[in-house]
């Protein structure tokens, strides 16, 4: 009995340890996103503004690799018995490709504008269950300078 006590504890942990880490990632992400919004960055392979001279493009790249914890493989094994969304793991997806983004920006402040954008997610197994023990997500693009 005492085990079982002292798993639900690790995991009650783990899970307000982790929502507050998720938590505050997110407000970090938000904040930055805010800042980065003045540079246009969109998938399309061509310039937004074909008025204007392009001094030079560089390719730019940004990437973020994050970890599950045993609480979202927990509720990822839970759904995976009952079916449906693992949401636990889509929350994980969305803060590593918003991350990466903004790393890509973060390396070419000077740009006028990002085209096309291109993401890349690989998972990283460990285990003998092939389980994912985490996600890396690559985020590439052109960074577009013009002539001023």
């Amino acid at each position: 009995m005492e085990q079982l006590i002292i798993f639900g504890i690790l995991i009650s942990l783990g899970y307000f340890f982790g929502r507050h880490a998720e938590k505050k990632h997110y407000k970090s992400i938000q904040e930055r996103e805010k800042h980065w919004l003045q540079l246009p960055t969109t998938s399309s392979k061509y310039v937004l503004e074909d008025d204007r001279i392009i001094d030079h493009c560089d390719l730019v790249n940004g990437s973020m690799v994050v970890s599950v914890d045993y609480f979202k493989r927990i509720l990822a094994r839970l759904r995976n018995f009952f079916g449906g969304n693992i949401q636990s793991y889509e929350t994980l997806i969305d803060r590593a490709r918003r991350e990466a983004v903004l790393r890509l920006k973060e390396s070419c402040p000077e740009a006028n504008q990002v085209i096309n954008l291109r993401l890349e997610t690989s998972s990283i197994t460990k285990g003998s269950g092939k389980q994912i023990g985490s996600v890396e997500v690559l985020a590439y693009g052109t960074a577009v300078y013009f002539c001023k």
